[in-house]
């Protein structure tokens, strides 16, 4: 197993708890951003910077996924894609997707988009919690114990 994060848009106290979680475990950690992410110097802790450009980290992060792997990411596309790869994917904000769960949250996305391109204010996510947090390292813990 390793631990690929879509680290453009991964809120900094996250980033932190990957790292922890890293230097606990050994587990193989990539982040993948189009700017530089600076990790901690780890033998098993990397940082890829790729070009800017719509989806470039993306498709450097399903390219490189295999089955087992765990994704960091809050892009549902990304997620579905490497769930289909047999890969586990999780968001910074604590929610596990599944097989069950990522067709229905593409087509909620997908809503979403189709309203904000309608000229509706749909507004952003909120701030990242405490309680986000917590599920984030509860779940983050329970995969890496299963590895």
């Amino acid at each position: 197993m390793k631990l690929w994060v879509d680290a453009d848009a991964c809120p900094k106290v996250i980033r932190e708890t990957i790292v922890r979680a890293a230097e606990r475990t050994g587990i193989e950690c990539t982040f993948i951003a189009n700017h530089n992410v600076p990790v901690p110097k780890r033998a098993n802790i990397h940082s890829i910077q790729v070009p800017s450009g719509f989806d470039i980290a993306d498709n450097e992060i399903v390219k490189r996924t295999q089955a087992g792997d765990l994704i960091i990411t809050s892009d549902i596309p990304l997620a579905d894609e490497v769930i289909s790869k047999g890969a586990t994917a999780l968001s910074p904000r604590g929610e596990l997707y599944t097989k069950e769960t990522i067709k229905a949250r593409l087509n909620i996305r997908d809503f979403m988009d189709t309203m904000r391109s309608s000229g509706i204010q749909t507004g952003g996510p909120g701030a990242l919690s405490q309680t986000e947090r917590r599920e984030f390292a509860n779940h983050l813990d329970r995969i890496l114990a299963k590895r």
